[in-house]
């Protein structure tokens, strides 16, 4: 890797500053509970002590109860599904936070993290502070991408 290369990565990395973890993801209601579709193992399991899982979708277990985001084809379909990380984003993100590391995959995912970070925007410019239940969908979608919800 050359040395701009690497300071250009280096620079993303000082980017990606979540408000949630995983685990706290996991207990908040992501996903209709059913992410990992029961694949758990290589992550800790302090991780789902707390968590709301759920063999198939269900929006009850979503933290706002609504379904918010795309079909996994719909992921498929624009691109957005890499060989490493099967599942997306959040298994990208649940393999950064336990150390791995594949810069250029790194790269891409903290990108498109970055730019979710206008629906965070939309809800401050168009939501009274402390309305929570302003524009639910988008606050459940802004969960799935490690953003505070209770903005």
């Amino acid at each position: 890797m050359k040395s701009t290369d690497k300071k250009r990565s280096e620079d993303f990395y000082k980017l990606f500053k979540p408000q949630l973890t995983p685990q706290k993801m996991l207990e908040m209601g992501v996903f209709g509970g059913s992410y990992f579709s029961g694949k758990i193992k290589e992550y800790p399991k302090s991780w789902f002590k707390k968590a709301k899982l759920s063999k198939n979708f269900d929006v009850e277990k979503n933290l706002f109860r609504v379904k918010a985001g795309l079909t996994r084809k719909e992921w498929l379909d624009k691109g957005w599904i890499f060989k490493e990380d099967p599942l997306g984003w959040f298994q990208w993100y649940c393999r950064f936070v336990n150390g791995r590391r594949i810069s250029h995959i790194d790269e891409i995912q903290i990108k498109r993290w970055k730019a979710f970070k206008r629906h965070v925007t939309a809800i401050k410019k168009n939501c009274e502070q402390g309305d929570i239940h302003c524009r639910r969908k988008q606050r459940q979608a802004i969960l799935q991408w490690a953003y505070n919800p209770y903005i």
